[in-house]
């Protein structure tokens, strides 16, 4: 895995998590604009950058697998915890 890959990983993990604490947040706070305008853009965010992943390196989901037309590469390439760390 080269640097721009991890860091494309890195920086994925990072908006997922803002995305989860954002859906527990609303599960307790549905009426707080605020935070679902930030849930719908982080949220946008996300999928491009999930999708821009799947189409350059492999599939991070099934709901990304449909970005790499060219072959089916969901379970050609490891998974996320069987790529080694080095």
């Amino acid at each position: 895995m080269d640097e721009q890959q991890e860091r494309c990983l890195r920086n994925i993990s990072i908006v997922s998590f803002v995305v989860v604490e954002l859906t527990e947040y609303l599960d307790t706070h549905p009426d707080d604009r605020d935070a679902l305008s930030y849930f719908c853009y982080y949220n946008r965010m996300l999928n491009q950058m999930t999708a821009e992943y799947a189409a350059k390196y492999d599939p991070l989901t099934i709901a990304s697998a449909e970005a790499c037309s060219k072959e089916w590469k969901w379970g050609l390439t490891p998974l996320p915890w069987e790529r080694r760390c080095d």
